[in-house]
């Protein structure tokens, strides 16, 4: 389906915006990475929950040497957190497996927080290759997720998938947050069927739990429905984003898709949202803005818009844009607010149709000299659609100004085109009998 103007800004750019997910990485300083991987006290076995994996006990002199990396993670000196676990490795020969998993696991964590990410990966891979019958299971599945984060912040989603379906597979417990990071994944990753199960997973989960899916979540949801041309879902899910997100991009979209399911209404009262809430900044979205409200019937506010938005020098004060605040000040009744725009529209125009209309209009408020002021300027710039209809109404001006004989000059011009012959040859009549009827009474 082709993009209508009020929805090409619901672009693959606008909606790959705002869709990256928070990443949990390594555990906080403030919980103690002994504490993270299984060890709170010297030559602790493995938690309650991993009783089942017997691993090899921690000795204590291992046990302080990492108490020594703990305490400057603690003061968040990384350099002399990295310097004595590089001391530490000096010794790791003589190092169980599950100590040096211990030992690697700090690296990984150092690294992350100096940002270095891919010794940082490359020290949790070495955690998991001291064998997961010698690491507690929670040691292992956070190493495996981190790797696959850390693979995210890194860009490289293949192997980001390949992690994180390792870690579903291991899993008992898989949070929203978990599938809405892989659906990140797969949509990184050129896959967005794959992307659109796991975020709708996710949104679907915190809904069940009446919880509010997060932004990021419904605007990847958003964007990948979009892709299938799938408006009713984009909707419902902008519908969504602007009850619990109210921003003006997201009224805009909305509007857009209420467009193009031949909403009119709903499409009118949403620009109308984004319009009071600051939203609409650009020439082009104030003009559509101002032709919705006169395409509903509602031609005033579209004036006003028109009128803030050049004053605001938002919409520039051109030819063409006066003419439709013009337009939109007569379709409101509004005639001596529309001719002093028209009058600023024709002036600004390099042709003389815009002169040749106010020539009219003039006719019909019986301003006859301001219709052959106007008339007089149309001629002067040229360029004209329908000049014979231009010179029936000096015709008529004149005539009501009793210059008989100037009229019948215009109306016989006007006659030269056969769409106006015949009603020239009636008002030619009609003046040459009211200027005889003159001659007979001054008589």
């Amino acid at each position: 389906m082709k993009m209508t103007t009020m929805t090409k800004g619901i672009s693959r750019f606008v909606l790959r915006t705002s869709v990256a997910l928070p990443l949990v990485m390594a555990p906080a300083v403030s919980v103690t990475v002994l504490e993270a991987v299984g060890v709170s006290a010297p030559f602790a076995q493995a938690s309650a929950a991993e009783e089942t994996r017997k691993v090899p006990a921690m000795r204590e002199n291992v046990f302080k040497k990492l108490g020594k990396v703990q305490e400057a993670a603690d003061a968040e000196d990384w350099n002399a957190a990295l310097a004595a676990l590089r001391d530490m490795e000096e010794g790791k020969d003589k190092y169980n497996a599950y100590e040096k998993a211990q030992m690697y696991f700090f690296y990984g964590f150092v690294y992350y927080s100096m940002e270095r990410y891919n010794q940082a990966i490359a020290s949790y891979k070495n955690v998991l290759a001291q064998g997961v019958e010698n690491i507690p299971v929670g040691t292992e599945l956070n190493s495996i997720k981190t790797i696959a984060q850390l693979y995210m912040v890194t860009e490289d989603f293949g192997q980001a998938l390949k992690y994180l379906n390792r870690w579903f597979d291991r899993a008992e417990t898989v949070s929203a947050t978990d599938y809405a990071l892989r659906g990140q994944a797969h949509y990184q990753n050129g896959d967005e069927d794959g992307a659109l199960r796991d975020i709708n997973k996710a949104v679907s989960m915190f809904e069940a739990d009446g919880k509010v899916p997060k932004e990021n979540w419904l605007s990847l949801q958003r964007f990948l429905y979009y892709e299938k041309n799938d408006y009713k879902k984009v909707t419902s899910i902008l519908e969504k984003l602007v009850k619990y997100y109210p921003k003006g991009e997201y009224y805009k979209q909305l509007s857009g898709m209420y467009g193009e399911l031949k909403r009119e209404k709903d499409q009118l009262h949403m620009m109308e949202a984004a319009y009071i809430a600051g939203a609409l900044q650009k020439e082009k979205e104030l003009l559509n803005m101002a032709y919705l409200f006169m395409g509903n019937e509602v031609p005033y506010k579209g004036a006003k818009v028109i009128k803030k938005g050049i004053d605001e020098k938002k919409i520039e004060r051109t030819s063409k844009n006066l003419e439709t605040l013009a337009q939109a000040y007569q379709m409101a009744q509004e005639l001596q607010k529309s001719i002093p725009q028209l009058e600023a529209a024709a002036k600004l125009s390099e042709e003389g149709e815009l002169y040749s209309r106010l020539a009219g209009i003039y006719l019909d408020l019986d301003k006859n000299e301001k219709a052959l002021e106007m008339g007089g300027k149309a001629l002067k710039k040229g360029d004209l659609k329908r000049p014979d209809q231009l010179y029936i109404v000096l015709g008529m001006a004149n005539a009501n100004l009793k210059k008989y004989d100037t009229a019948l000059k215009n109306l016989e011009k006007a006659k030269k085109d056969e769409r106006s012959e015949k009603f020239a040859n009636q008002w030619i009549e009609f003046v040459k009998t009211e200027k005889s009827r003159e001659e007979q009474l001054a008589i």
